[in-house]
């Protein structure tokens, strides 16, 4: 019998800006909801990023993950995982900053660096909800999302040793899964690891079907039965590659932080909406879907009575 998928919604990000979609959570209360929605929806682990409630632009204040995550504790059960990428030109401190301050189960660590592209979507607009959405998406131009081997110690040490965090270790390309079998080997993190293959952004690797099977036979010699995987893809490969990360035994993510979509030119009204579309696609196939209890367990997570929100 296959694993049940386990399925993490990103409700909200830090690449998508509120032009976009009207749909877009960006106060604390609408990623509560939106968070809360993808939890019942079968969600069983949700990726949180901030963002600031008057503008929309990505936030690294702890005191705004402070008022959505205790609301979303109350109200699921689903695992939060909180964001170390944060937004597109902050610091690795200003990136970390929830997390130290929420101590959770889970975070994510962008497993090395890369030009990250999301300039293109600037001619798809001609007029902005805010000033700062087409000077932040242009900035990307001549921009490289920093994630040095001095950057992926300090935060494996700093979370995962001093907070007893565990990571979605997010590889956007071939080399990130021989950055984190490094880290490995250094001692500094354990099994069962949790790799987040990424998909179809500029600067890392393609959206091709040839690509997840390559990298899926790759992490699975460097990591062999120590790890579980889980494929994101970004825009209009989201749900064709969830669906196949499905077929082929792995875990899945979707949500607004990586499509706007939930069908060819169709914006989702929800997160929750893109959670269950592609519950029954997995359903479908025979499949079930991992309550956040297996996935706690599946994944070696601290648990609840550990976290600091």
């Amino acid at each position: 019998m296959a694993k049940p998928v386990i399925v993490t919604c990103a409700p909200t990000g830090g690449i998508h800006t509120p032009t976009m979609s009207p749909h877009l959570p960006v106060t604390p209360a609408e990623i509560a909801t939106a968070s809360i929605e993808a939890a019942e929806a079968g969600a069983a682990i949700i990726h949180l990023h901030a963002r600031d409630p008057e503008t929309g632009r990505p936030d690294p204040r702890p005191e705004l993950f402070a008022e959505f995550m205790p609301l979303i504790a109350g109200a699921t059960d689903a695992v939060l995982n909180v964001s170390t990428g944060g937004g597109l030109g902050m610091t690795r401190e200003e990136r970390l900053r929830a997390a130290v301050a929420t101590s959770p189960e889970m975070a994510s660590l962008n497993v090395g660096s890369l030009n990250f592209g999301i300039f293109p979507m600037v001619e798809k607009y001609s007029q902005w909800k805010h000033d700062w959405e087409p000077e932040f998406l242009e900035m990307t131009r001549d921009f490289v999302f920093k994630n040095t081997f001095a950057d992926l110690e300090y935060i494996v040490k700093e979370l995962g040793h001093g907070h007893g965090t565990r990571f979605e270790f997010e590889c956007y390309d071939l080399g990130h899964l021989y950055n984190l079998a490094w880290l490995i080997d250094q001692g500094w993190v354990e099994p069962p690891f949790f790799v987040q293959m990424v998909f179809g952004v500029l600067g890392g690797a393609g959206a091709d079907l040839d690509n997840l099977l390559h990298m899926h036979t790759v992490a699975d010699k460097l990591f062999g039965d120590d790890y579980e995987w889980s494929v994101l893809a970004a825009g209009r490969y989201q749900m064709p590659f969830a669906t196949q990360a499905a077929m082929l035994g792995g875990n899945l993510r979707v949500g607004m932080e990586d499509s706007l979509y939930i069908g060819p030119g169709e914006l989702a009204a929800t997160n929750a909406g893109q959670v269950r579309k592609i519950r029954g696609i997995v359903e479908s196939l025979g499949h079930t879907l991992a309550t956040p209890t297996q996935a706690r367990k599946r994944l070696a997570l601290k648990g609840t009575d550990h976290v600091t929100f």
